[in-house]
């Protein structure tokens, strides 16, 4: 008889990332027993720092802001109530065109390779039976997004385990209705040029091709305090200027991409462990 308890594992780029687009599916299932393992590859040294100082800019100390950005995160798992952390250090490699994208170190220079087989030994340790990530442009074209894609498919494909495979989107109504939230909430959002155009309106998907919507409203106060757990990135969260209620009200459903199933559940799907309890 197999005792080895469900498992859902996340694998996010960014400390803050596991709130923002996976938290709520993180509360709803350890809440039901499920256990849940956050891996985070990176550790996050290009945020902001203490004053909002910014990467380049003097007293910048990447250092000392992945060791803060690494108990922010601790409390977001705390609040979430994930079972497992587990944290693959790779250098935060920034925004795509940085120059922190060419640091040797970096998780963007890493080669695939080794950070799928970093990663297939967790598969191994954690068996996970639901994985989920990004899709290949990383959901908005962020290096770490990428190269998390990019070892979680190769650690996939070395090991053969996961039963269900999802990618984070978002629904093009959704982006609608955020962009209008952020009109309200006073953002200053210049009107794109074309090239800006064209590349946001690559991000998520038609409505229709959106394969699983996953009801999270209840644990949608856990989501915002994961998510303002990070405060040292509280000037980035725009999320959190909305409130909870009106931040429940805009991410209390996730959604995601099915894009690996043995199960057969129908599509499309409101449970991430559809056929599989």
């Amino acid at each position: 008889m197999n005792d080895r308890p469900l498992t859902l594992m996340a694998v996010h780029a960014h400390p803050d990332d596991e709130a923002t687009g996976t938290g709520g599916v993180l509360a709803r299932y350890a809440a039901e027993g499920i256990r849940t393992v956050l891996v985070t590859c990176t550790d996050g040294g290009c945020g902001d720092g203490p004053g909002g100082v910014k990467p380049g800019d003097p007293g910048h100390d990447p250092a000392a802001i992945a060791l803060m950005r690494r108990q922010e995160l601790e409390a977001s798992c705390d609040i979430l109530k994930i079972s497992h952390l587990e944290m693959l250090d790779y250098a935060d490699s920034g925004m795509m065109g940085w120059p922190t994208n060419d640091a040797r170190a970096s998780f963007w220079q890493t080669p695939v390779e080794e950070g799928a087989a970093r990663l297939a030994e967790l598969f191994e340790r954690y068996r996970p039976d639901v994985v989920v990530t990004y899709d290949e442009n990383g959901f908005y074209g962020h290096p770490d997004h990428i190269q998390a894609h990019r070892i979680t498919m190769a650690a996939l494909e070395m090991t053969g385990l996961a039963s269900k495979v999802y990618w984070t989107t978002m629904p093009r109504s959704t982006m609608q209705r955020f962009g209008e939230a952020m009109r309200e909430f006073g953002a200053d959002v210049p009107e794109p040029d074309s090239a800006e155009a064209e590349a946001l309106a690559e991000i998520g998907l038609p409505d229709e091709e959106v394969t699983t919507w996953v009801d999270t409203t209840a644990f949608g106060g856990q989501k915002f305090d994961a998510l303002a757990a990070h405060a040292s990135q509280g000037e980035n969260i725009f999320f959190l200027k909305m409130g909870q209620e009106k931040f429940t009200e805009l991410m209390g459903v996730e959604t995601f991409v099915r894009v690996q199933d043995t199960t057969g559940a129908a599509l499309p799907e409101n449970d991430l462990f559809a056929g599989l309890r």
